[in-house]
């Protein structure tokens, strides 16, 4: 059995960050193992933003924006960790990244080394689901490493018509 020396928890900052957190730390419990909390801003939401510019008399500087987003991102992140997982600081690392979310999260699987993914089954949207697959789906076809799932137990149990749209 290979030795999980990191693993890398993919956090979208959606209702399933807290639990995907709760379920990766689990896993290193007691274990000499390092967790990178990563989140992508998505390069979709990014190309909105020339469009956006267009209609203002005072453009945004694309550059300066990705910076304040991702400044705003890693504080929230930092917060989220503060307020539910201080204990657990210490083996924690951020990174907040930008750019397609699956391709941004196969390529930190490979420059972080890391030996296994968390990451939630659900995330911020449904409809992008629909129209383009979802982020979980593409990274458990091509990650090349094991990828954990989590599932919230009560939207997933057994005989519940909540959890199915």
């Amino acid at each position: 059995m290979k030795k999980i020396k990191k693993i890398l928890v993919c956090i979208d900052l959606s209702q399933y960050s807290v639990m995907t957190l709760e379920y990766a730390l689990e896993l290193v419990k007691n274990k000499d193992t390092q967790m990178i909390v990563y989140n992508v801003i998505n390069q979709r939401d990014l190309e909105g933003l020339e469009i956006i510019s267009s209609y203002f008399s005072s453009k945004v500087v694309p550059e300066d924006y990705i910076r304040n987003l991702k400044k705003d991102r890693q504080e929230k992140l930092d917060q989220l960790i503060d307020e539910n997982f201080s204990d657990e600081k210490p083996i924690i690392n951020i990174k907040v990244d930008t750019g397609i979310p699956f391709e941004c999260i196969l390529k930190a699987v490979e420059t972080e080394d890391a030996d296994l993914v968390v990451m939630g089954n659900k995330g911020r949207g449904n409809l992008s689901r629909v129209l383009f697959g979802s982020v979980a789906e593409k990274v458990f076809r091509h990650s090349p490493v094991p990828v954990v799932s989590i599932r919230d137990k009560m939207k997933f149990k057994r005989g519940n018509t909540n959890g199915k749209k």
